[in-house]
């Protein structure tokens, strides 16, 4: 795991300009929604912890997604259904939830700054794609965490009521006990049907 502490991100893209850090959790996931958020923090925000949500804790990505909410000025989470996802594609379904959280925030920003190195215009908004700008850049970084904890609670929600596919452990991406669990239980409303759900070895095993 990254040492956070030792991890320096940057504040902002462009000096003076109101920015909004976006990124998206669950883009490679069998099951569950895609989240996004879009986050604009203050321009003196720091924290020696913040990075990308992948190279923290679940314990840290909470912790900070406190702290987050109290200091951002303004934050949105965006969520786009597995219905949809089918009917779209994931790609334009990531685009989808990234721009459902920037249609929330309480302030429009004069610049967006997008996790990777695709996006769909929003409106008159000009951006800026980073490739792995979950761990350069405090806003996306703080993005990257909102969107992920939240899926996860909606994860772990869902698996309340389908315990047999553990979406408490693999928060729906494509483990193996979740491509088993799918051969053995078939899918559910809430899997993305256009995604290849079982390996074509196991698909192979089934039919024989």
């Amino acid at each position: 795991m990254t040492n956070t502490k030792t991890k320096r991100l940057a504040k902002y893209h462009q000096k003076g300009v109101i920015e909004a850090g976006c990124d998206e959790a669950g883009r490679g996931c069998l099951a569950g929604p895609v989240v996004a958020a879009a986050v604009i923090l203050p321009p003196r925000f720091t924290n020696k912890t913040l990075n990308d949500s992948k190279q923290l804790t679940e314990k840290q990505r909470y912790e900070l997604r406190e702290i987050i909410e109290k200091k951002a000025i303004t934050w949105a989470v965006g969520i786009v259904s597995p219905e949809e996802i089918d009917e779209i594609n994931i790609l334009n379904a990531s685009f989808l939830a990234m721009h459902r959280a920037i249609d929330q925030l309480n302030q429009v920003p004069e610049h967006l700054l997008i996790d990777g190195n695709r996006f769909k215009d929003y409106k008159e908004i000009p951006h800026t794609c980073m490739v792995k700008g979950d761990g350069r850049f405090y806003s996306i970084a703080a993005a990257s965490i909102l969107a992920k904890t939240y899926r996860d609670d909606i994860m772990l929600e869902l698996h309340k009521d389908f315990p047999n596919y553990q979406w408490d452990k693999s928060k729906g991406y494509p483990t193996k006990a979740h491509r088993s669990a799918i051969e053995k239980y078939g899918i559910t409303e809430h899997h993305r049907k256009s995604f290849k759900l079982i390996e074509p070895q196991m698909q192979l095993d089934f039919d024989i």
